[in-house]
């Protein structure tokens, strides 16, 4: 099938210009200032942008949680994040104590297989370093899987020591592999969750008041000083303070490949929303890190508009208030941790990022797509407009007023988190190797279509 998009305006992290966009077999043949060629499908795009497909860099699908999992899985989580624009996505097979890595990988490639509607990659999540061989990461790395993430906190379940940390660092930086990392001190939370339930203090916001901001930054810190002396990059995950982007700045600006994803959530709400929600309804803001203070907020985004921020991703991990969430009505340590946003993302960085001046267009399509395909192995097939590259673009019209609502959004949850704000540009026509994926509001692609993608090693001549 030949597909031609006329008369957009092209968005890339470097250029915009008015352009045709020529598709066939897959991947963009021919981009020019007038194309006359015939095609199957012509798409005029005249007053719209036409910009590469978003990659979510951190998901959570069909993960298991207790007796329970996140309430997307491969299906409903990759159709619901093609409406909001996202075309590529990276989730986390989660290596469980006492199993091998292979395992964690079999069981995610069959949680996807014939499921997931969008494309997409994994990273590993390792938290047993006990029996773990150079061959069992050789063999991630043969698979595609180029980055390794792992936890400072949950020491029940996740949580690694410093040496086993530094151990994989190691490992990583001999095979070209990037170091992802949840950056708490778990141990010092820990004892403060303790501290709280001991005095009864039960309630959803002592989840956000037992993970204090100083202990990201901390953790973030040692992370840095680890990866250093490793002599690996590393990448840190859901930066949600001023704290740890004071580190994250000084490493960036003494030529240390540190980088950093921050999430909607961190940019648009606050501590100050959870504490002004009535009851357990405050429930659907247990996440982590946390909500912090309203003042983190203006130091992230510049933090992104300086560049110290590469990425935004959402973390989506969602869990409904009824019926999951409410496990934890008498005790915030059981109430699932995560939440919702793989539909939303483009739609509030555009709206907060470049309707309210923070940032331009080339910006918003580099943090939502370009500098993750470029980190994470994928660039040029993901993530730019240009001959060659994979044909996942998205016509966004930025004429489209939308209200978010949990009434309306395609994900598979009871709540959502920013809901009744109102979005002025959005997307309306996703094209995924080129086939057109959402039309009119509709989801016209087959269930399974989705291909898994094998990234490259880390290239540090691609960063930044």
């Amino acid at each position: 099938m030949t597909l031609l998009i006329k008369n957009g305006r092209l968005i890339t992290d470097k250029d915009d210009f008015i352009a045709d966009i020529f598709i066939e077999k897959e991947k963009i043949s021919t981009i020019f200032e007038k194309i006359n060629h015939d095609a199957d499908s012509i798409i005029d795009a005249k007053g719209k942008l036409i910009i590469p497909g978003g990659i979510d860099v951190h998901t959570h699908l069909d993960m298991p949680l207790g007796n329970i999992k996140s309430a997307d899985d491969f299906e409903t989580g990759t159709i619901a994040a093609a409406f909001g624009g996202t075309t590529t996505l990276i989730d986390f097979p989660t290596q469980v104590r006492g199993q091998n890595i292979q395992r964690a990988l079999s069981e995610w490639q069959k949680k996807a297989d014939n499921k997931a509607c969008i494309d997409y990659g994994f990273h590993m999540i390792i938290s047993d370093t006990t029996h773990l061989l150079a061959s069992d990461l050789e063999d991630l790395i043969d698979n595609g899987i180029t980055s390794f993430k792992l936890f400072m906190a949950y020491p029940q379940s996740l949580m690694l020591n410093d040496g086993d940390i530094f151990k994989i660092m190691r490992e990583a930086q001999q095979l070209g592999v990037l170091v992802c990392m949840h950056a708490e001190n778990g141990l010092v939370i820990e004892y403060l969750i303790n501290a709280a339930l001991r005095e009864g203090k039960t309630a959803p916001i002592y989840h956000a008041l037992t993970r204090p901001a100083s202990m990201e930054g901390e953790a973030v810190n040692r992370t840095i000083a680890l990866s250093q002396l490793a002599g690996v990059p590393v990448y840190i995950v859901h930066v949600s303070t001023n704290e740890a982007l004071r580190h994250i700045s000084y490493a960036r600006d003494h030529g240390l490949p540190v980088y950093a994803e921050t999430c909607p959530q961190y940019l648009m709400l606050s501590l100050e929303d959870m504490i002004n929600t009535d009851g357990f309804e405050s429930a659907k803001y247990v996440f982590t890190p946390p909500l912090r203070e309203p003042t983190n907020q203006k130091k992230i985004w510049q933090a992104i508009v300086d560049g110290y921020i590469q990425v935004i991703a959402t973390d989506h991990c969602p869990f409904n208030l009824k019926g999951q969430k409410d496990l934890g009505r008498e005790n915030f340590r059981k109430i699932p941790n995560g939440a919702p946003g793989i539909e939303n993302r483009m739609q509030l960085i555009y709206e907060y990022g470049v309707i309210q001046n923070r940032i331009d267009l080339k910006q918003w399509v580099a943090i939502c797509a370009t500098n993750p395909a470029k980190i994470f192995g994928l660039y040029p097939r993901k993530g730019t407009i240009d001959v060659g590259s994979d044909a996942d673009l998205v016509i966004w019209n930025p004429d489209r007023e939308l209200t978010i609502s949990a009434d309306k959004h395609h994900m598979n949850v009871d709540y959502n988190l920013y809901e009744g704000i109102k979005i002025s540009g959005s997307a309306e026509t996703v094209i995924s190797r080129g086939e057109i994926i959402i039309e009119n509001n509709n989801y016209s692609g087959k269930t399974g279509r989705g291909q898994y993608l094998k990234r490259d090693l880390f290239s540090a001549d691609l960063v930044f």
